[in-house]
């Protein structure tokens, strides 16, 4: 089955641009045991900590990595991590937050690219048998969404707070997956739910391995367990960034 891949967080893609106050891009030590996390860890302060160039780009445009095609070998071996302050008061939005890395890597990393439709194989998030068992959020629209994974020793937690059908996919193509993901559930609600399941090696690129101890279903499982959702394998178009230049960052 043939299928257009619809870009999630398109919305993203219309904001006027935006750029961090200041930021600082040096890569991540060799020793680094902490992981890869992108969030705000206060109303002004951005870190995206343990990201090589390839992973960046994906999560800049909301796009699985396998969507982002060519450039050179340090794109994949490389880590960096960056500090930035972010413009206003106020907290900025994920959409906002991603807008300035977009500016980031075209500054700091003088990325050049073009866009290329491509086949590929992706996942279809849709309603399981019965319905879905997603609770509607008791947060104010106004709020900003929670989502994100939270990996322990033996299980991945993904509390989501006030989020979408369309970021909850978006999360899943950008962090967990090894392939892009397309939402077709239909709901256009906010939710709130807990998600709980056990890695595998084809999950978060490779670097968690199977856990034989952990008594967590898997991803697919939970899935269908605790959301009412599942989770299908497919072939779609997919619109690929396609790599025409990118240099190390400049020196901070």
């Amino acid at each position: 089955m043939r299928q257009r891949l619809i870009t999630l967080f398109s919305t993203a893609c219309m904001l006027s641009a935006q750029s961090f106050e200041v930021a600082t891009v040096k890569p991540t030590p060799e020793d680094w045991q902490g992981g890869r996390y992108l969030r705000m860890t206060g109303p002004q302060r951005f870190v995206a900590t343990n990201y090589t160039p390839r992973v960046l780009i994906a999560t800049a445009y909301s796009l699985n990595p396998r969507a982002v095609e060519g450039g050179p070998a340090w794109m994949d071996s490389e880590h960096f991590n960056t500090v930035a302050a972010t413009p206003g008061e106020a907290q900025p939005t994920l959409d906002q937050q991603l807008s300035m890395v977009r500016g980031l890597l075209a500054d700091r990393f003088k990325l050049a690219f073009h866009r290329v439709d491509r086949e590929m194989p992706v996942y279809v998030l849709s309603l399981a048998k019965g319905g879905s068992k997603l609770q509607e959020t008791s947060a104010r629209l106004a709020e900003q969404p929670d989502i994100v994974s939270r990996i322990g020793p033996d299980e991945v937690r993904l509390p989501a707070r006030n989020a979408t059908m369309q970021q909850f996919a978006a999360v899943l193509q950008r962090s967990v997956f090894d392939r892009p993901m397309l939402d077709q559930t239909g709901l256009t609600g906010r939710y709130d739910f807990d998600l709980e399941w056990t890695p595998d090696e084809t999950q978060f690129d490779g670097l968690r391995r199977a856990l034989q101890e952990s008594t967590e279903p898997t991803l697919f499982t939970a899935l269908q367990e605790q959301l009412g959702l599942k989770l299908e394998s497919t072939r779609a178009l997919v619109s690929v960034i396609a790599i025409d230049r990118i240099e190390r960052p400049s020196e901070n």
